[in-house]
């Protein structure tokens, strides 16, 4: 996940191979002119990727296990927002509908590091015949593992699921969610998708986006980061804990305190954004017309601990969302009013609900 260098190249192939069996599947379903959910779609295909950078593994669509785990990460995204109270109140885990709740995310979490082990056995097989091949995290893990030998402070099994489960989850999750949130305001406002689509053709005609085209949409840029404000998938932010005893604003914190940032008041604030309710890309351009990142805007957090997987993130959301909509036109079907509202989990995800993808090309 670095900005410059063979390996962005390498992690840039991983993500335009699951581009493009994103278009091809959405090519074959929308053929027929009717309104279609891209839900399974974008899981499968996001998903694979981050199968690819995490795992080393890429699934068939109607792989068992893979239908599997794509059911458990939707399913426990919902149950970890409901769980989240016991944070705060610990003794609501033995109110019954918590404990049904936390029961079924520590069944799911041990099911699925079972499968994590048998990945890991595979990749520790294959080292045997190539030591020096580093293709994914796995890899990675347990080259630095053999590197600090008897240190398992931190390279432990258990730090190894949990890390890999991480990984993968909040890759997948977000991701999928902010394209999701970005096609859905794409067929809202039909004149931002025009504005998008015509800019691309203006710059790379009918071949596929690239990362190297980034900075030279920047309307394009804007109208992904107004979606990223206007609809925070990660609204209350990931919980931090304090590391020392501080006063801020006059509060008092005392040390080991659970903070959570509260990403939705900083990027709905008047006073940082006119008018946050309208959906306006414009506010990310500069009076010359270049992508101008505020302060304020805090998609993957901010400071020391903000997330890893910033750039990674942009990369994903540029590649997936670019090439869609030069691809197609999507809209809305007919009579329909779409639901820009959402349900809350630990993440803000769109509700199910039929576009129309016509074809560009």
């Amino acid at each position: 996940m670095v900005k410059f260098g063979p390996k962005r190249d390498k992690m840039e192939q991983k993500i335009l191979s699951g581009v493009a069996e994103c278009i091809k599947k959405l090519d074959k379903l929308s053929g027929a002119g009717e309104s279609l959910d891209v839900l399974p779609v974008f899981l499968h295909c996001v998903g694979n990727v981050m199968n690819s950078i995490v795992f080393g593994v890429v699934y068939e669509e109607q792989n068992s296990t893979w239908k599997w785990l794509q059911h458990l990460q939707e399913e426990g995204t919902k149950h970890i927002g409901v769980a989240g109270p016991i944070n705060f109140l610990p003794f609501l885990r033995y109110v019954p509908r918590f404990n049904k709740v936390m029961q079924s995310l520590i069944d799911g979490k041990e099911k699925t590091h079972v499968i994590y082990q048998e990945i890991i056995d595979k990749h520790i097989e294959k080292k045997g015949s190539d030591e020096n091949s580093v293709e994914d995290l796995v890899d990675g893990f347990l080259e630095e593992k053999a590197r600090r030998g008897d240190d398992n402070s931190f390279y432990s099994n258990m730090q190894f699921n949990h890390l890999l489960a991480d990984m993968f989850g909040a890759g997948v999750d977000t991701t999928t969610a902010t394209i999701r949130w970005f096609i859905l305001f794409m067929a809202e406002y039909s004149d931002v998708q025009r504005k998008v689509q015509e800019e691309i053709d203006g710059l790379i005609g009918n071949r596929a986006p690239t990362l190297e085209d980034l900075t030279m949409l920047p309307y394009t840029e804007a109208a992904l980061a107004e979606t990223q404000r206007i609809r925070s998938v990660v609204p209350v932010g990931i919980p931090h804990g304090s590391i020392e005893h501080t006063t801020l604003a006059g509060y008092h914190i005392p040390k080991g305190t659970m903070i959570v940032p509260l990403q939705w008041a900083v990027h709905m604030d008047p006073q940082h954004w006119s008018e946050p309710e309208v959906f306006k890309p414009e506010r990310f351009l500069s009076q010359d017309g270049r992508f101008n990142k505020p302060e304020a805007f805090i998609p993957f957090q901010t400071g020391k601990r903000m997330c890893v997987g910033e750039e990674l993130g942009r990369m994903l959301l540029f590649l997936f969302g670019a090439t869609i909509i030069h691809r197609f036109t999507v809209s809305p079907p007919d009579g329909v009013e779409l639901d820009l509202e959402g349900e809350c989990g630990i993440t803000l995800t769109p509700k199910a609900q039929k576009l129309i993808f016509t074809s560009r090309h």
